[in-house]
C-alpha cells in the first residue's frame, strides 16, 4: 500500500455472527484476548462462550449478536495494530459501520470506551427486541428495481424503505402482511428477484420508534467524545466527528433507513480507493465491489487475514 492510498476501515451489522467467530483470535491473540474479556466484564456475562460454543438460536439473539459482532471487530483491529504495528493503517480517512457497527466505528475512533459500547450495543438490542414484540414485523430484500420505484411501493404498501445496500439491493420493512403486499408488487412491476429476509423484526423502520425514547437515554448516560477520525453516517451519508452529531445519528438510525450506497460513494468521491471490512463475513466488501468494481477490499476477520495484509 502506498502513502498516497486513501483507506477506510468498514464494521458489519448484525447477521455477520457465526458460532466460533473470533475463537483463533482469543486462543493466539493476547491483545484480541484483552478486548473479549473486557466485553464479558463490562456485561456481566459470559458472552464469549455463547460466541465461541453457541447454540447457533442464543447467538441469533439481538441482545447476543451484537455485542457479539462488536466484540469481534474490535478484538480483530486490536490484534491488527499488535501484528502490524501501530503506523500500519494507523490513520484510516475515514470509518463507518452498518446499523450496528456503527457503534465499532465509535469504539474504534475513540468517541466511546468499548465497556461503554457494549453496554450501549446491549441495551440496543434489548430496546430493539422490545420493539419487535410489540409491533412484530418483518423485512424482504429487492434485487434489480430502481430506487424511486422501491419507495413508491414502499409508500402504498404502507412500508419503509430500510437499507439501501446497492443500487441492486434495497431492503424493505414492515408488517408481515403489507411486506407480502410490497413484495408482490415488487414482482409484478419487474424486480429482479424478491427475497423474504429471516430476520426477528422491522429493523431501521417506523416500527422501531418504541426504542427511540430509551435509546435516547440511554445514549445521554454514557461519556461521548468528539472523533479525530470522521465517520460517515448512515443515515446522512455525511461525515460526523463532533460527540452531539454522533449522538443524534445514533438515535435516528434505530429507526431510519441505512444509506450504505450512498456511505460508500461518498468516501469513493472522497478519494478512497482501499475498503477494510474489519470483524466476522464479507458482506459489506461484497456491497463495496457492487458499488464500484474498482475499489480494493480487504477482509479482517482473523489472524490469517491478519498476517496476509504484511504481503498484500
Amino acid at each position: 500500500m502506498s502513502q498516497q492510498t486513501k483507506y477506510a476501515f468498514l464494521f458489519p451489522g448484525q447477521g455477520a455472527q457465526s458460532v466460533g467467530m473470533g475463537q483463533e483470535l482469543y486462543q493466539q491473540s493476547e491483545q484480541a484476548k484483552i478486548i473479549f474479556d473486557s466485553i464479558d466484564d463490562s456485561l456481566g456475562r459470559s458472552l464469549t462462550k455463547i460466541m465461541f460454543e453457541g447454540p447457533e438460536d442464543e447467538l441469533r439473539e439481538t441482545i447476543n449478536a451484537q455485542p457479539a459482532i462488536m466484540a469481534v471487530s474490535l478484538a480483530c483491529l486490536s490484534a491488527m495494530k499488535a501484528e502490524l504495528g501501530d503506523s500500519f493503517l494507523s490513520s484510516p480517512s475515514m470509518m463507518a459501520g452498518h446499523s450496528l457497527g456503527e457503534y465499532s466505528a465509535l469504539a474504534a475512533s475513540g468517541v466511546l470506551s468499548v465497556a461503554d459500547a457494549s453496554l450501549l450495543v446491549q441495551k440496543r438490542g434489548e430496546l430493539m427486541q422490545l420493539a419487535c414484540d410489540q409491533n412484530p414485523g418483518t423485512m424482504a430484500a429487492i434485487l434489480g428495481m430502481d430506487q424511486d420505484l422501491i419507495f413508491e411501493i414502499a409508500k402504498s404498501s404502507g412500508t419503509y424503505v430500510s437499507n439501501i445496500n446497492t443500487q441492486e439491493q434495497i431492503v424493505i420493512s414492515g408488517e408481515k402482511e403489507k411486506i407480502q403486499i410490497a413484495m408482490d408488487m415488487a414482482s409484478e412491476k419487474g424486480a429482479k428477484r424478491v427475497i423474504p429476509l429471516n430476520v426477528g423484526g422491522a429493523f431501521h423502520s417506523g416500527l422501531m420508534e418504541p426504542a427511540r425514547p430509551g435509546l435516547e437515554e440511554a445514549v445521554e448516560s454514557v461519556g461521548f467524545t468528539d472523533s479525530s477520525v470522521p465517520i460517515v453516517a448512515n443515515c446522512s451519508a455525511q461525515p460526523i466527528s463532533d460527540s452531539e452529531s454522533i449522538k443524534k445519528e445514533l438515535v435516528t438510525q434505530i429507526s431510519g433507513c441505512v444509506n450504505w450506497k450512498d456511505t460508500i460513494q461518498y468516501m469513493i468521491d472522497q478519494g478512497v480507493t482501499d475498503f477494510y471490512e474489519i470483524g466476522p463475513g464479507r458482506a459489506l466488501s461484497g456491497m463495496v465491489k457492487k458499488i464500484n468494481k474498482e475499489m480494493n477490499t480487504f477482509n479482517i476477520s482473523d489472524l490469517v487475514s491478519i498476517r496476509e495484509l504484511k504481503t498484500s
